[in-house]
């Protein structure tokens, strides 16, 4: 645990020197996952949060990137995927592949489907901010509106999921 500890306090700084979002709430995004799954949270709602979270590291690792000067043809695209990729490392021996009829339209394991929903949801929210931001002079419209707008429709499609599996 102390380990554990020293390595956080260690990165602290390194983290918030390339801050797309809170730094806070990607840990506790990151800290209830696994509590979500042991209070019985469907494994599709999981992979929502958990694919949303790894879009969100894909973007921390761009702008450390950015930083660095570490630039090259396909960056974004390849660290986006490859952060997302790491559902598998994630869940690897904890969740049994356990492909299930989503929607009543195609056959896919809910944790996979629920990690490529939430980083695609993340990264359109992310761009619609954006869009919002220039549209308003490159100001945001309420304070904390770059949180409240991937939390809220994460909320949505977590509901949609739970009523739609």
């Amino acid at each position: 645990m102390k380990k554990l500890l020293a390595l956080l306090l260690a990165t602290a700084p390194a983290s918030a020197l390339a801050n797309p979002a809170c730094p806070v709430c990607t840990i506790a995004i990151g800290a209830s996952l696994e509590i979500a799954r042991h209070m019985g949270v469907p494994d599709s709602v999981v992979g929502l949060w958990a694919g949303a979270l790894l879009a969100l590291l894909g973007y921390w690792a761009i702008k450390f990137c950015d930083k660095r000067g570490w630039n090259w043809r396909g960056r974004n695209p390849m660290l986006i995927v490859l952060s997302v990729a790491m559902i598998g490392f994630v869940y690897l021996g904890r969740v049994k592949y356990n492909p299930q009829m989503i929607c009543g339209t195609f056959v896919m394991d809910p944790v996979l489907f629920g990690t490529i929903c939430g980083a695609i949801l993340f990264i359109l929210v992310e761009k619609l901010y954006d869009f919002m931001k220039a549209r308003n002079g490159g100001h945001a419209h309420f304070p904390f509106e770059k949180v409240v707008l991937p939390i809220v429709a994460l909320a949505l499609a977590s509901w949609a999921m739970v009523v739609c599996m």
